[in-house]
């Protein structure tokens, strides 16, 4: 029987599950986009290219990594390294002596740039180039090979061939270079084929390792085999012969060499689907529960009347259980197509925007579908399960007025668990607000939903709350005002449902729009702040020499020049690996307040000049690793190289400068190319500004800007994170949205009697208009009140602890925000209530329901 009556509910009164689909299937499209981005992370690589004809190839471990004890278990957290992590040359004499064998060959590669030189303007017009070893040259493939001239000698170079025909160059003619490593005049020996990969010039193999700024290391070691030997036999000899001290790759892995960014990308893509996609995928379950919840409570008058003729209360939850059943597995399926669409799009802008290679594509597979498939159903089961409890439980002698009348009261579990989950966003809240910006923000989610969950099972308290405290001021707009008071009183299960939603939209777009906001504020006026500098020297090309420095602090007018190399490093906090921004300083660092002020706290920074083993950290930072001026500071360099250098200061402003600054030459071996980003300068006392400025532009391969320009340069880099934040917003926030006015209009339509009724009592189309419109305000204030109560929470502690600021909100988002949610009620409301208004009292009022 009760399946018999499932089947003839959906195909009879399909429109009673239309509100309960609708949110099964964005549900489902959300799960399915993160858990696609997720499986994307899990499973990225790029096909190798350079490497192809390599069947072996060596590099140096692209993570670092962190194990700790979990109870009577190990757990290992790993993080990617933000630089190139290399190997040691000396690997490919070890390698090399294994018997399969045929070739190591050590391969790097460096940018340089080419000035001036004695071939005339034409050296001028030779583009940016990757520099290489010599000994490299072949690795591409049989026709990576030199085609013209001869092998370089020292102080020369071979040039691809169509660079020098490009640039008119030849053998003989002589090119100005600039290297991480150092610069020089340099005579063509030689050119070889053109390179798939671009502009590249080799140098003999002792030179190009010291122009390459790390010289010993390499960046991979392409090993060759001997005829005969397979990949796997080769594979494992070298694995025998490097130990623990580098990685073999073979296959699609080869890939990840050439492009070091993949292993970033990974890790970001894995986060996002993982992290956000958990987000999302509970949002998901909890509109899907909810809208289930609402579709069964309304349809308590048809469970009633089953009761009054006989239905026993397994049969009524058997019923209830089989439509979810029927209808969940086919919104879920429909909702597989939109969420591919939405994470193709997701992808595709991440990898436009640099964050992804371009060579990565979307992976596609089965279980993501399944899982946004199995989720939903399985919320829907659930949901259903638990809606079914009263209608099941009612005596077939008071079914049918039971079911007329709302609950008076919340049940004794509901409020218990609903009091659990307050006291638990209290208590997270409270807890977040002890700890700093990085393990504030990871609590975030748990605050968000613990506090959701409280609002979701204490809703009816919540609305009679908000009506009695806003009845006084509905009653004064007249009889619509006063209708709307009286019917938010009377029916606070239903305004319940329509609240919820608001909060959730309201709470998950600010906290995610409005930590961005907070973060740029405090970096923008760290920056504004912080920049003593009278000039910022930048580069034309990949970045500025070192000497470029030393040159700038020549120049007559000049009274400091401190250059700033932009790197990274990571530590470990608690049980967690992150990264932290970076600078290595390049000059007298006694110096470096005449150009940046840091708002230094303890210690002194002149003492940065003390040795390369040195340190200053960010106050934050420090309290993090939990060392004061004169510990050591446990940290892994760019490249994953760990050092523990003695602190020799503190300071507050790391959010806009960096976290971590060390000497440059404690850095500069371990980026992946050792240029500076910037060079700041302080006039002397009494110099002319604009005559030092022109000075200055007249240095090659530079540019020059002011205080502003480094603030705008500061701004471009929180692009990328800005913009996450705000799809991550927009997804998460137009999930709610839709569910939001799903709701609305679902309660809205299921007033055709009420609705009926008022106008068989004489109440005008006008006045029953004006009521729901009070009605929506209602639902709009209660809940972007509640919402952005909850957003503030878990933006408080989070703000303080990453930027030692409240929480900065913009007028110009927050006032579109609340208008958005505004609208959106009014308009969920208003359409369905004019349609309701077409049906004459009579007819409404005697309609089925």
């Amino acid at each position: 029987m009760s399946n018999g009556l499932a089947r003839a509910s959906v195909r009879f009164r399909p429109a009673s599950f239309v509100g309960t689909f609708l949110a099964l299937l964005l549900g489902a499209a959300v799960i399915m986009a993160c858990g696609t981005l997720l499986q994307t992370g899990i499973t990225a690589s790029v096909p190798p290219v350079r490497y192809a004809g390599t069947p072996v190839v060596v590099a140096a471990e692209s993570t670092v990594s962190f194990t700790h004890k979990v109870g009577e278990d190990t757990e290992t957290e790993e993080q990617a390294v933000p630089e190139r992590a290399r190997v040691d040359a000396a690997l490919a004499g070890r390698i090399a002596a294994q018997p399969g064998v045929a070739a190591a060959r050590p391969d790097t590669a460096f940018p340089i740039t080419a000035g001036q030189g004695g071939a005339g303007s034409a050296a001028a017009a030779t583009p940016a180039l990757t520099g290489r070893a010599f000994a490299a040259l072949g690795i591409a493939g049989n026709g990576d090979k030199l085609v013209e001239g001869r092998a370089p000698g020292a102080g020369e170079v071979v040039l691809d061939a169509d660079t020098a025909h490009a640039a008119h160059l030849a053998p003989g003619a002589t090119l100005t270079l600039t290297a991480p490593g150092g610069a020089g005049g340099y005579r063509i020996s030689g050119l070889a084929a053109p390179q798939s990969a671009g502009p590249t010039a080799w140098f003999a193999d002792a030179a190009a390792g010291q122009l390459s700024g790390h010289p010993g290391r390499v960046d991979a070691i392409a090993v060759q085999p001997r005829e005969g030997v397979d990949a796997k036999t080769l594979a494992a000899q070298v694995r025998q012969a490097v130990g623990g001290d580098a990685k073999v790759l073979t296959g699609d892995d080869r890939g990840t060499v050439e492009q070091p960014e993949l292993t970033e990308s990974r890790t970001m893509l894995t986060a996002l689907g993982g992290s956000f996609g958990g987000t999302a995928t509970m949002t998901a379950v909890f509109v899907v529960m909810s809208t289930v919840a609402l579709a069964t409570g309304q349809r308590a008058r048809e469970f009633a009347l089953l009761r009054a003729i006989g239905a026993t209360p397994r049969q009524i939850r058997r019923t209830i259980a089989t439509e979810a059943m029927l209808v969940a597995p086919v919104a879920g399926a429909l909702g597989i197509l939109p969420g591919l669409a939405l994470a193709h799009w997701w992808f595709g802008e991440m990898v436009t925007r640099g964050a992804v290679p371009e060579d990565v594509s979307l992976s596609v597979g089965p279980i993501p579908m399944l899982a946004a498939v199995g989720t939903c159903s399985l919320a829907a089961l659930l949901a259903g399960f638990l809606a079914s409890r009263r209608p099941s439980r009612m005596r077939p002698s008071q079914a049918l007025g039971d079911a007329a009348i709302e609950p008076g009261g919340l049940g004794r579990v509901r409020t218990v668990i609903g009091l659990v989950f307050t006291a638990g966003a209290v208590v997270l809240s409270v807890v977040a607000s002890t700890l700093d910006g990085s393990d504030a923000a990871n609590t975030a989610l748990g605050v968000v939903m613990c506090f959701l969950m409280a609002v979701a099972l204490l809703g009816p308290l919540v609305a009679r709350i908000a009506a009695g405290v806003l009845g006084a001021p509905l009653r004064a707009g007249g009889a619509p005002g006063s209708l709307a008071a009286d019917n938010t009183r009377a029916n606070a299960r239903r305004l319940a449902s329509a609240i919820t939603p608001i909060v959730m939209v309201t709470a998950f777009c600010g906290t995610l729009l409005f930590i961005q906001t907070t973060i740029s504020h405090a970096t923008g006026e760290q920056v504004r702040t912080g920049i003593t500098a009278d000039h910022v020297v930048g580069p034309t090309g990949p970045g500025l020499p070192a000497t470029t420095a030393g040159q700038v602090a020549g120049v007559p007018g000049v009274d400091a020049a401190v250059g700033v190399l932009h790197t990274g490093a990571v530590y470990h906090a608690g049980q967690v690996l992150a990264t932290a921004t970076a600078l290595g300083v390049n000059g007298d660092p006694a110096k470096l307040p005449r150009v940046l002020d840091l708002g230094v706290k303890s210690g002194s920074l002149a003492d940065l000049g003390r040795s390369a083993d040195t340190v200053a950290l960010d106050a934050g930072l420090a309290d993090t690793l939990g060392v004061k001026v004169g510990g050591r500071a446990p940290l892994w360099l760019g490249d994953g190289t760990k050092v523990q250098p003695t602190v020799v200061a503190t300071y507050e402003r790391g959010l806009a400068f960096g976290q971590v600054l060390l000497p440059r030459a404690a850095v500069a071996e371990h980026v992946t190319a050792g240029y500076d980003s910037q060079v700041l300068v302080a006039d002397a006392p009494g110099a002319d500004r604009a005559a030092v400025a022109a000075k200055l532009a007249g240095l090659a391969g530079t540019t020059v800007t002011d205080r502003a320009g480094y603030a705008a340069q500061a701004d471009r880099a929180q692009e990328l994170s800005a913009w996450a934040n705000t799809v991550m917003a927009g997804v998460l926030g137009g999930f709610a949205a839709v569910t939001a006015a799903n709701t609305l209009v679902m309660t809205v339509l299921d007033r055709r009697r009420e609705v009926a009724l008022l106008r068989l009592a004489g109440t005008t189309r006008r006045q029953v208009r004006g009521m729901m419109r009070w009605e929506a305000l209602l639902v709009a204030a209660t809940g972007l009140v509640l919402g952005g109560a909850i957003a503030w929470i878990t933006l408080l502690p989070i703000a303080r602890g990453i930027a030692g600021v409240a929480p900065h909100i913009p007028a110009g988002i927050a006032l579109p925000l609340a208008v958005g949610a505004v609208l959106l009620c009014l308009g969920s409301t208003g359409l369905p209530v004019r349609a309701l208004l077409r049906t004459r009292p009579v007819e409404a009022g005697g309609g089925r329901q």
